[in-house]
């Protein structure tokens, strides 16, 4: 494998963990958001994946894996209904809808998203010292 395979593949890593925190943050934003329906209500959204595998040709054996992004799905979960006839969203039976985010859940999902991102950062670092130290070899 080509030091461009591995910065390839971490970089789709980081791609992936950032797309990843974007939703846990845009998640985060609405976690407390009210609507008047439940149709209407935010429901949080989850980043959907998948593996992408490079082969070699010759030896049609597997090489690396590079992450890919498929697209991003709404929670299914149910949405919060509150009674609160005071509330100017309130519906005509006073009832206000809030968002199915779970803010625990996504804080997590944070820090999981986080340490992968790092994780991705760090295999960069080594593979640079590691193509810098080849250098100095050529040097001596």
């Amino acid at each position: 494998m080509s030091f461009s395979n591995i910065y390839e593949i971490a970089g789709s890593a980081m791609r992936s963990q950032t797309l990843r925190l974007n939703t846990v943050a845009s998640n985060l934003a609405n976690a407390d958001s009210a609507a008047s329906t439940e149709k209407d209500a935010y429901k949080a959204l989850k980043p959907v994946f998948s593996t992408i595998y490079q082969t070699n040709q010759e030896t049609m054996q597997v090489t690396g894996a590079n992450v890919n992004m498929l697209g991003v799905t709404q929670s299914q979960q149910a949405v919060e209904r509150r009674y609160e006839p005071q509330n100017p969203l309130a519906n005509q039976d006073g009832f206000v809808f809030y968002s199915n985010v779970n803010a625990v859940d996504e804080m997590a999902d944070m820090m999981s998203a986080s340490r992968s991102f790092e994780s991705s950062v760090e295999v960069m670092r080594r593979v640079n010292s590691m193509q810098q130290s080849l250098l100095r070899l050529g040097q001596g």
